[in-house]
This record gives C-alpha cells, structure tokens and sequence, in this order.
C-alpha cells in the first residue's frame, strides 16, 4: 500500500499561501479555547505537536502569531487581572454549588500535608504513585469578562469534558491585594526558586513523558507563597509562552505549568469575597463557534 509522506517543509510551504483572516474576537477565543483544550500532561507529544515542533512549521506559525499579537483583539492578554470585575466558575455539569466552603488557609494546609505525604510514599514504593501532573493551588480561581459579557474561565479549559453547563459567581477583591504575575517562563521559574517543594516521585513520570526531559521537579510550595502574595495570576501571553514545557528552575531541577487557564488568578487568601448571586450558563453548540450564554431564570 502506498503511503503519501508529507515533509515539515511541505507543510510550510503550504502555510506560506494561506491567506490570513481578519482577526475577529470570536475566532480568537474560539482558537484559543481550542488550544487550551488539547493540552494533555500525561502522554507524549502526538503527531501534530511533533510536526508544529519542526523549525519549517514554526516559522510560518511565527507569522500568524505575529499577526494576533497586533491585533486590538489580543491586547488584554498581556494585561494584570481585571479586580473589579472577577468571576469564579463554581460547579461544571449538573453538580449543586457547594456552600459555604473551607478557608483558603485550611485548603492549603490539607494540600502541603497531602503532597509531602504522597511525595514520601511514591519515593518509597513507585509502584503507589497516582497520576499527578497539576501544579495549581488548591484554592478558589477566577477570571475576567471577555467582550461578549461571558466570564473567561468558561471558554479556556485544560482537557475540558465538553460541558455543556456551569455555575458561575462574581468574586469581589479586597483592597490592596497583592497578586504575583506570571507573564512568562522567568516569572514562574523565579517563584519555583524562592518557594520550591519537590514532587519528582509523584509527577516525574508524565512531566518526563510530555517534556521529555528526565530529572528532578518542583512547584511552588503554595502555602508559603500566601506568606507574601494573595492571588496569582497567569496571563493569556504567559500561558502560551511557558504552559506544558519543562521549565528550567536551576542546574538540576525544572517545573511545569500545568493545569492552569489563561488569565486565570488563583487566591491563596480568602481576600477574594466570593459574594455574588449564583448564575447558571448554557452552551449551545450548533453553530460554527460554541456559544456560553445566560440561561433563563
């Protein structure tokens, strides 16, 4: 049976006569979300992430990210988090909001206490090791309203399950929160150096199978960081520069960036009041792009 290979250098040149759309906010959240979307921390590159990987493909995708990042459309990805105008997605699915919850202080503590137990334990025996990839606080997180008046966080979502529904809240900020900003792979790697816990044995093994690289991990301990910062926010720039590559903390040890959403801020102190009314969305998928709106009360 004959097989029709296609080079890294056909592709390209293929790319190279593709003419560029206009950059419109929907196509840019739609792309977006898409790529959020195929993020996989736990196998090995596929066939289109090898191919996007060659020098040729890159080089005529630097053209059309140099094309978005021009654009007005594409001008809050660079931006701090909007805090006046916060939302939390609260419950995905038909799942019932939960609450009152646990305190941010009580999330975190649970967390430091489980990860240096399951870290112990798979660093003894591997063979109990659980499949860990996430370096995300345990704690609340929020986003911004895009343009259409949707909150962000239903749009962007690692791996998502296709839901099709989700409870969302408005999270109002206390003054004078102080937020650390990940904009970039120094940002992340600075605050892995300063706050480092090790979780080799429990993320080591599908870090190495995405990243490729072998060697000693770590993340930020989370509940030392609340000590300085109260939120931490990851911008949409920051996500697509340094999300799922191993990042380089020091000599010997490296992080990753795994399971967050763009602009997403993670609240490691109870300073965000989450203390708006409930609000249920709807997604209705049969146009070309997916579309969140309210539903009717």
């Amino acid at each position: 049976m004959w097989r029709t290979v296609v080079t890294p250098d056909e592709v390209a040149h293929r790319l190279s006569g593709v003419p560029f759309p206009d950059v419109t906010p929907v196509g840019l959240r739609s792309a977006l979300a898409q790529a959020v979307d195929t993020a996989m921390y736990w196998q090995e590159p596929d066939g289109v992430d090898v191919l996007t990987a060659t020098e040729p493909v890159r080089r005529e995708l630097r053209r059309v990210g140099e094309r978005i990042v021009r654009s007005v459309h594409a001008r809050w990805w660079t931006t701090p988090p909007a805090l006046t105008d916060q939302w939390s997605v609260w419950t995905w699915g038909d799942d019932r909001p939960d609450s009152p919850e646990s305190s941010a202080a009580d999330r975190l503590r649970l967390w430091g206490e489980r990860t240096l137990e399951d870290e112990e334990r798979s660093a003894r025996d591997p063979s109990t090791s659980f499949s860990g990839w996430w370096s995300t606080p345990p704690t609340r997180s929020s986003s911004r309203l895009l343009s259409d008046g949707t909150p962000a966080g239903l749009w962007f979502v690692e791996d998502s399950m296709g839901w099709e529904r989700a409870v969302t809240r408005r999270v109002t900020i206390s003054a004078g929160a102080t937020v650390y900003e990940i904009d970039g792979v120094q940002a992340w790697a600075e605050l892995c150096r300063r706050f480092p816990l090790e979780v080799t044995a429990q993320n080591g093994a599908d870090w190495r199978l995405t990243t490729g690289r072998s060697g000693r991990w770590v993340v930020p301990d989370w509940t030392r960081v609340a000590d300085e910062y109260d939120g931490i926010h990851l911008t949409v720039a920051g996500y697509l520069a340094a999300a799922g590559s191993a990042i380089d903390v020091d000599a010997d040890t490296a992080s990753v960036i795994a399971g967050w959403a763009p602009d997403e801020t993670y609240w490691l102190t109870d300073t965000a009041l989450i203390n708006g009314d409930f609000q249920t969305w709807l997604c209705d998928t049969s146009g070309r792009h997916p579309r969140w709106a309210e539903a009717s009360q």
